[in-house]
């Protein structure tokens, strides 16, 4: 199995994309969010990721630099199934209010032609606080990360032995403890240093700092921690402080990728 990160950054990034992830197994994608709009098409090319062995679709929460990708991967879908220039499925999960406003905007936004396929190839699933499904063959499920500022989901795919979880994109709650504790590999937001919080108010924004990130990830303990959804002011040298700093406090593994960077689960 493997794991492409698309996007790094948070919702105002310029020298990265946003957040989102693909994992890959047995040649067919499960893609976790979109980004802010339809650089996520050019990334998919970056990563020769075929868009049509894409078969399954979480979107994490209603924010514009996780949502607006996907409305652009529903009009990829829905034309090329007009088209006739593919023929396959497509299983798209969030939470119930999610569900509403990307059906919303796609029937405002799209062509009649395409918005027919919403609700029959184009699967539009709505999940609750536990709900488990099978994805490139494994367990999955989902989780409510109790957000006071949008309803946000998590997940945890079970494969194998190990387990891989996605909190979103705000800080671990208590509440997500079975599914992030001893996890194989964490994905955990982590806006800026903690040695720049005061530059970057994570606090006020609901995001974490490294330092708080790797704290977490060391008393659950995680084998493999990623951060993700970080500003993009040093970008050039992200990679080499955020690791000095996290490694401080953290004993496993430890990520910090670059927009495109592969990992093999």
């Amino acid at each position: 199995m493997k794991l492409t990160i698309l996007g790094t950054g948070n919702a105002m990034v310029t020298k990265c994309y946003n957040t989102c992830f693909a994992i890959e197994q047995n040649d067919e994608y499960f893609l976790v969010d979109g980004g802010g709009g339809n650089q996520i098409l050019s990334q998919l090319e970056k990563a020769n990721i075929d868009g049509k062995k894409i078969k399954n679709i979480f979107v994490t929460h209603k924010h514009i630099d996780h949502i607006t990708g996907i409305i652009w991967l529903v009009r990829v879908f829905t034309q090329n199934m007009s088209r006739g220039t593919f023929d396959g499925e497509v299983n798209l999960y969030a939470h119930s209010e999610l569900i509403k406003i990307i059906t919303d905007i796609a029937t405002m936004l799209l062509q009649p032609k395409q918005i027919d396929y919403l609700g029959k190839k184009f699967h539009l699933i709505s999940v609750e606080d536990g709900n488990e499904v099978t994805i490139l063959g494994n367990k999955v499920k989902f989780f409510d990360i109790h957000s006071t500022k949008a309803k946000q989901f998590g997940f945890t795919m079970y494969y194998g032995e190990d387990k891989l979880t996605c909190c979103g994109d705000e800080p671990y709650n208590e509440v997500e403890k079975e599914y992030v504790q001893n996890s194989t590999y964490l994905l955990h937001e982590a806006f800026c240093l903690y040695e720049d919080r005061e530059k970057f108010h994570p606090y006020e924004k609901h995001h974490s700092t490294v330092k708080d990130a790797c704290i977490l990830a060391e008393e659950l303990n995680v084998k493999n921690l990623i951060l993700y959804h970080t500003e993009d002011k040093n970008i050039t040298d992200r990679k080499e402080l955020y690791t000095k700093e996290g490694k401080e406090f953290y004993s496993g593994n430890l990520y910090v990728p670059d927009d495109l960077e592969v990992f093999n689960l």
